[in-house]
């Protein structure tokens, strides 16, 4: 066990022998820190936090109470093999989140980027890969192996089934069922999740360059009406583009996909 001078360690906490605390953490009453876990600088944890596996946490992140973060795999298919956990820095998790790490079968890591919100009662699953600036609001369901971008948002008691891909800049209305990638950039809503046009508000607040909008916006429409299949379109488009955030949603589309895609009705 290393804990750091600086670490303020509440006297009912239990750490783990071989268990690392860096300097300036913050563990508070009745939490249980595992003998793989590392923290890094200024990491917080508020009272009856839970983390195991080996799990690595970020500077500043914050972890509120009850959340259960490095559990193993909810997967028959989980067989006690040494999986990873990482989270970024600079996190907020909140009130009952819980986050598992990977599966050997999946590459054997689940990934946390930066300056994440991670709302109550999220769910995580194993070998997820998650970016920078995501928010899952309150009872969002990511399941395994799912890989959303950056600077998307996911609305409250929304699910993302396992394989999907959402790229980055999405945005996903609450009551959400995803069950296939969704375009960098896009609106997505319903029960049964539809594609509903961009994500405008969030690429206006970004600074997005007017001319870039307007590109995407014919994209969109060319995708949603022109001649032949969903991928052919797409390649049409990515022989045409001039603008980097066409290109970014055609290389998406024209990339590996598990289940498909959103279209646009």
């Amino acid at each position: 066990m290393a804990i750091d001078p600086s670490a303020e360690v509440h006297s009912s906490a239990v750490v783990e022998a071989g268990a690392q605390i860096g300097p300036g953490c913050k563990i508070g009453a009745f939490c249980l820190i595992g003998p793989k876990v590392r923290l890094g600088t200024g990491v917080e944890l508020k009272s009856h936090v839970v983390v195991t596996g080996d799990t690595v946490i970020g500077d500043e992140t914050v972890i509120f109470s009850f959340a259960v973060i490095g559990e193993i795999p909810q997967d028959k298919k989980f067989g006690g093999e040494e999986t990873r956990l990482e989270i970024g820095q600079r996190n907020r998790i909140r009130e009952h989140v819980t986050m598992n790490p990977g599966t050997a079968g999946g590459g054997g890591l689940t990934r946390i980027g930066d300056d994440g919100l991670f709302m109550a009662g999220c769910h995580v699953a194993h070998d997820a890969i998650i970016g920078n600036h995501v928010i899952l609001v309150n009872n969002v369901a990511v399941a395994g192996h799912v890989i959303i971008g950056d600077q998307v948002i996911v609305g409250g008691l929304s699910g993302i089934h396992q394989f999907v891909r959402i790229g980055r800049g999405a945005i996903i209305g609450a009551l959400s069922m995803v069950t296939a990638d969704v375009l960098p950039h896009a609106l997505v809503q319903g029960p049964r999740a539809e594609l509903d046009g961009l994500n405008l508000v969030g690429l206006k607040r970004r600074g997005v360059d007017r001319a870039d909008i307007t590109a995407m916006r014919a994209a969109f429409l060319m995708l949603k009406q022109g001649d032949g299949s969903f991928q052919e379109r797409a390649q049409r488009l990515s022989e045409e583009a001039d603008s980097d955030y066409v290109r970014e949603m055609v290389t998406f589309i024209l990339g590996d996909s598990d289940r498909g895609f959103l279209t646009p009705s």
